[in-house]
Parts: C-alpha cells; structure tokens; sequence
C-alpha cells in the first residue's frame, strides 16, 4: 500500500497553564502575557471535583491546559461522546517520578502489599496521556514520552506523524512537568549548573490538525530533526526565535523540561496569531540534543 501523502501540519489551538510562581514575573517584554493557571491543588476550580482523587499534580495540571485549550468552561467536564479520531501524544520527564520512588520504597520496606492500589496505577509511565484521554473521551493513540530537554518538540513531531499517517484526525500534544521535591533533586542532578533556571511546575497544549481539515488555522508548524551538537541547528529563517540563548521562556519563568517544547510552541502560536511572520522553537541540551520547530502563519490551500 502506498504511503499517505505528505499533509501540511496546522495548530488550531493553544493553551499554556503556570500557576503563580512568587520566584517569577512573568511580564517579560517582547513574550506573550501569560495568564497564571491554578494550582495542582485547586484543579478542580476548572475540572470539576469529580474524579480527581489521587491524580498526579503533572497530570492535574495537564487536565487544565487540555481543559483551556479546548475552551471549555469552568468547572464543567465534559460528557461527550467517545471521538476515535482524537489523539494525544504526553510529554513529561518528571510527571510520576516521585509515586515511582513512593512505590519503590513500600516495596522495599514492606513489600507489594505495602503498595495502595489508588496510587500504583499513578506508577505507570503512560499515565499523563491515558488520562487525558480517559478523562476527555479520546479513542485515538495515545503516547507518552520521555525523551529529555527534547521531549516537547519529539511530542510534537509524533503528533503530526499520527496526522501524516491518517491515524487521527485531530491530536492534543500537551506537556506537563511538578514541582515536588522528588522531581526537583532529579531534575537537579548530582551536577547541577548553578546558572540554570530552577525546575517550574506547568503545563500547555497545542492542538493540530492537517491544514485541509482545519476552519481556521493559526499557524502551521514544521519540526526538524534531533541534532547531536547546537552548532548543527540549521540556519533561522524566521525573524523571532524561542529558546536558550535567544528569547528564552525558561530563563524567565524557569524550565518546564519536557514541557518546555510545548510551551514554547504554544508561544509561538501566540506571536503567529497576533501577526509575527514566522516563529522559530529551539529545545534541547548537550546532553540529549537539540530540535527546532518553525510555525508560519496558518492560511489554507
């Protein structure tokens, strides 16, 4: 069977969630103005209280961006009906580390038995994307990844192959990272860089669909390849760029990891949508590579 054509990818929505941070401002100039979101704590102000009983604080908090990019209203979760051709593709280092080491550290004291069967489903890798897709009703893939600084923009790139491919028609990539202790130490390593933006709590969502099927595109959005080394980025052929060593949202409100790729995106969709030209994405690190993404703005064939 001949392979799909190639089929122009589209962002048709966006949210970004950071709930207030003392230890930032996030009225930075020349990036977008960020509302805070609530709190892992009060995500049922915009979810609802039904249902999020001993969910993760990564996964709460990438509930409420799905929630906001969908523009759904407060306190209300919806009853819709199952859409098989709706996708989500997760990205999060950190979301479920420290329900790992709990987990780990009953088994070792007490064994299995020492484990509470509300938190181990919580132990499951996938868990962020399932439960979106559990929580808003979407029957297509659903994947999780956890890839490093490049997670955000491998989400991405894995959301508009599952467009390419015909295997949905629509797919929410969302990013969400905590806060806790647990993940901060990792996060952190055993050599920290003391210049290096702190760990922030958060979460965005961009929603794409192919550009054909889209009612109104607010950019369209290409992600490169993973590069081993930074000075193998291609050359930028769009006027804004987002990342470390240009206009770094990290730097600002401090690093989502691998969120950030999502966040960042979503930025961009933002200065897209209020009539940038085009909006470069750079994700990475030495240690795990480095990936762009350019987003154009959006107009159908």
């Amino acid at each position: 069977m001949p392979a799909p054509p190639v089929t122009a990818v589209a962002v048709t929505s966006y949210s970004v969630h950071l709930p207030a941070d003392e230890r930032f401002d996030t009225a930075v100039a020349d990036l977008p103005p960020v509302e805070p979101g609530c709190p892992a704590d009060r995500a049922h102000t915009l979810l609802g209280r039904k249902g999020l009983l001993y969910k993760e604080p990564a996964t709460r908090l990438a509930l409420c961006a799905v929630h906001r990019a969908l523009g759904l209203p407060d306190g209300v979760r919806p009853a819709n009906a199952l859409d098989p051709r709706t996708a989500v593709v997760a990205a999060s280092n950190l979301g479920n580390v420290a329900t790992v080491v709990d987990v780990t550290r009953a088994v070792a004291k007490e064994g299995s038995r020492g484990v509470s069967p509300m938190a181990a489903p919580n132990a499951s890798s996938n868990v962020i994307a399932s439960s979106i897709a559990l929580w808003f009703r979407f029957g297509g893939p659903n994947l999780m990844v956890c890839s490093g600084e490049t997670a955000g923009l491998d989400a991405l790139a894995l959301g508009a192959l599952l467009l390419r491919a015909r295997r949905a028609d629509r797919v929410l990539v969302v990013g969400a990272e905590p806060d806790d202790e647990t993940a901060v130490a990792v996060h952190r390593g055993p050599a920290a860089d003391p210049t290096a933006p702190p760990l922030r709590a958060g979460a965005a969502c961009v929603v794409l669909e192919p550009v054909t099927r889209a009612a109104a595109p607010l950019a369209t959005v290409t992600v490169g390849p993973t590069v081993s080394r930074r000075a193998d980025v291609p050359p930028w052929s769009a006027p804004i760029v987002l990342g470390p060593g240009h206009l770094d949202p990290a730097a600002a409100w401090g690093d989502c990891y691998g969120a950030q790729g999502v966040l960042q995106t979503a930025l961009a969709a933002q200065l897209v949508a209020e009539g940038a030209d085009g909006v470069a994405v750079l994700c990475g690190g030495d240690d795990d590579g480095w990936r762009t993404a350019l987003l154009t703005p959006g107009r159908r064939p």
